[in-house]
């Protein structure tokens, strides 16, 4: 119903708690790419866990401090943006993506950034979006440069996935850089 189409057959759209069995079996086709970076992703492993990962971006939606949208590809869905964090106080918030390998390489995500990216500047009225990514993760970084963010720096060792301590890389954009962008 509220669909923004981001060209050559695929669409963003809210992703909301009624739509976790599509969810799930998406995330089960993703799971090996998008675990190790979307911390969600390991936790959505039935229905009842995909509903509560949906239900709660649908709860931050409601209070006004996040938001999810899927990417559907021809009709399924292969990946998608979250925005997440949000302060309107301090106009802060952080955005992040996944995608599952069907959709890689057409650029969509970053079409789906954009679009989320404008939201939450111009609706939202945001002051400054983080992106916050491993240093491993080669597609994330290409993504932070080109929406234009700027590289900040390195967390060392912030980030405990499965035993281990990873870096993380922090990447942002200003609302005034973005609306010269």
């Amino acid at each position: 119903m509220f669909a923004l189409p981001l060209g050559d057959g695929a669409e963003l759209r809210p992703l909301e708690p009624w739509q976790a069995e599509e969810f799930l079996a998406h995330i089960d086709r993703a799971r090996d790419d998008v675990d190790p970076w979307i911390p969600w992703a390991s936790r959505s492993t039935d229905l009842d866990s995909a509903r509560a990962t949906l239900q709660r971006y649908a709860d931050m939606n409601a209070a006004g401090t996040g938001r999810i949208a899927g990417i559907w590809l021809d009709g399924t869905l292969v990946g998608g943006t979250m925005l997440f964090g949000m302060d309107a106080e301090s106009g802060n918030g952080e955005i992040g993506v996944w995608l599952e390998p069907a959709g890689q390489g057409r650029g969509l995500v970053t079409r789906a950034c954009r679009a989320m990216l404008d939201w939450a500047f111009g609706e939202r009225g945001l002051s400054r979006v983080q992106w916050v990514t491993r240093p491993d993760n080669v597609r994330s970084l290409s993504v932070a440069a080109r929406l234009g963010m700027t590289r900040e720096g390195v967390l060392r060792e912030s980030f405990p996935y499965r035993g281990r301590r990873y870096d993380s890389e922090f990447w942002s954009v200003l609302a005034r850089e973005w609306a010269t962008a």
